[in-house]
């Protein structure tokens, strides 16, 4: 039996082994085709990925819940980037700030209040009506004190600035502010809906997401809404004042390489760095929660909850530990995210890639399994850059020796831009028919 088991884990290391050296060799392999600035984009975003797929991969793969607003607590992450790293605008806080803090924690209050009266009255119509007074009376009083302000806030250089701006501090600082956040909106969701049947958790979550999203469009008093904001702080050093470094320039000469290009590298590599760091922390961090008691305990209430309540496990509690853990991982790496972009565009937040392609990276990885979840990230991100200039090379093969005004050549290379969904939802189909465990199932 133990030398059957030591094969097991021989060929699963094997395995393992294997597929991320694969992983390495498309990314490297990359580097040479088209270019290494590509390759460290991909490998960047990838390491991210990662993270994200981590941060889902502990909510479905350990406890079976199910997560469809990834992008909502990927986006509270993108805000505290904003939040902590941006300087202040004194003009926009003479303007409104204290008002706009005092009608939040006005509301705030509000919604203590309701919730003190309706568990400290008795069931009845009395506490109903108090606790719709309350409600009404606070929203009117909360609008009259938010309303103003936000206006007087919003209309100081709208161009440039209409909103308050953060706290000026170090853009790192903002990655586990990022996690924060999510943890906090994943603890109130999770109060309301775990304990309910599962459906109720993807509603919540999905609702929360489009709600998050909406906010950070429309509240330019916040985040600038639509209008974006542009050149967050970088914890490495930008490619232009590299580029004015007479060191720089001489020492990237003296190797034979573009000053332009070296500094471009040179900047992707800070960020390889710092984002593997990251990784690797998180990883282990996962690994050991996994293999402990408390993870052997989550896959327990995962494979049978009624068994494990039958024991004792409070398996509601459990839940809301795992979630918030896993939707904080989402928030640090949305903060790392918008840190890499320079820029927070509300708008870029779409279920498509922030939702659907993380849980494909999970399903190809194998759900259960972290070293599978980063697998799945790398793999399935590579995949997601390169599937459109890989289809148009395809499409301009097949129609080599098609007319330049036939109908069919001008549909085969319209549909190149349609290739990325093609191939994620054919990904998909192949790995839930021959590998419904993914490429390193769970063991």
């Amino acid at each position: 039996m133990s030398e059957r088991r030591s094969d097991t884990d021989g060929a699963s290391r094997g395995r393992t082994i294997l597929l991320f050296a694969l992983v390495a060799g498309l990314i490297i392999g990359t580097g040479f085709v088209q270019s290494w600035n590509n390759a460290l984009v991909i490998l960047n975003m990838g390491l991210v990925s990662a993270i994200m797929a981590l941060g889902v991969n502990m909510q479905w793969g350990f406890a079976g819940l199910f997560n469809v607003g990834v992008m909502g607590f990927v986006a509270l992450g993108g805000l505290a980037a904003v939040l902590v790293s941006m300087p202040p605008v004194p003009e926009a806080w003479a303007a409104g700030g204290p008002q706009i803090v005092g009608a939040l924690l006005v509301g705030a209050g509000v919604i203590a209040l309701a919730i003190f009266l309706y568990n400290r009255m008795r069931p009845g119509q009395l506490r109903a009506f108090t606790v719709f007074a309350v409600v009404i009376v606070g929203f009117f009083v909360y609008r009259g004190l938010f309303d103003p302000a936000k206006q007087a806030v919003e209309s100081v250089d709208s161009a440039t600035t209409g909103y308050l701006g953060g706290l000026g501090l170090p853009i790192v600082l903002a990655w586990p502010v990022g996690g924060l956040l999510a943890a906090g909106a994943a603890w109130v969701i999770g109060k309301v809906a775990l304990g309910l049947r599962s459906d109720y958790l993807a509603i919540a979550t999905l609702g929360i997401a489009e709600i998050v999203i909406a906010i950070l469009k429309n509240e330019d008093w916040l985040s600038r809404g639509v209008k974006n904001v542009i050149g967050l702080p970088r914890p490495v050093p930008r490619e232009v004042d590299l580029r004015r470094d007479p060191a720089f320039v001489e020492q990237a000469t003296n190797l034979g390489l573009d000053p332009g290009a070296a500094s471009s590298i040179t900047v992707k590599l800070g960020y390889s760095v710092l984002f593997t760091v990251v990784l690797v922390f998180v990883l282990i961090a996962a690994q050991l929660a996994l293999n402990s008691p408390w993870g052997r305990m989550m896959r327990a209430i995962r494979d049978n909850e009624t068994a494990a309540e039958a024991m004792g496990k409070d398996v509601t509690g459990r839940h809301l530990q795992v979630f918030v853990l896993g939707s904080a991982l989402l928030g640090l790496a949305g903060a790392m995210m918008t840190t890499l972009d320079g820029q927070l565009t509300p708008a870029s937040y779409q279920p498509l890639r922030f939702t659907f392609l993380i849980w494909v990276m999970v399903i190809v990885g194998g759900s259960g399994n972290n070293l599978g979840a980063v697998l799945g990230g790398f793999l399935v991100w590579w995949l997601w850059v390169q599937v459109e200039p890989i289809g148009q090379g395809v499409m301009s093969l097949i129609t080599a020796g098609m007319a330049e005004d036939s109908a069919l050549r001008d549909h085969l290379m319209d549909s190149v831009a349609h290739m990325r969904l093609l191939t994620m939802g054919v990904i998909m189909l192949v790995m839930l028919r021959f590998a419904p465990r993914g490429l390193l199932p769970e063991r």
